[in-house]
């Protein structure tokens, strides 16, 4: 069993930056691949950004890519979300995402909130 809790989220102009954490508990070994997800109001969840076991990142959204930095810290089972010049289209619930032993686990969701 792993639980996955995101924290970090806020309200922020544009412009802006924001830095997202995502804290896993439990059987913490058995993760793999962890990634950051968000959906945005009447929007379906896309992926923002996803990174390997061993912390090399793998995948960024085209709408993040140079804006967004994903890191791991496995000695602190943390995976964070740097986001920078951040755009009100970045308006989201963002969940972070964790693959451990074949099984998906997200957490809770954290509101971030971009205005002009």
């Amino acid at each position: 069993q792993v639980e996955v809790a995101e924290s970090g989220g806020g309200s922020v102009q544009a412009g802006e930056s924001l830095r997202l954490s995502c804290l896993v508990s439990g059987k913490t070994w058995t993760v793999g691949g962890m990634a950051w997800y968000r959906r945005a109001s009447g929007k379906e969840r896309e992926l923002v950004a996803r990174i390997t076991r061993g912390g090399v990142p793998r995948e960024y959204a085209d709408s993040v890519k140079g804006r967004f930095k994903i890191s791991r810290d496995n000695d602190k089972n943390r995976v964070d979300l740097q986001m920078d010049n951040l755009r009100p289209e970045d308006s989201a619930v963002y969940y972070c995402y964790a693959s451990a032993s074949g099984l998906d686990y997200w957490g809770q969701g954290t509101q971030v909130t971009v205005s002009t």
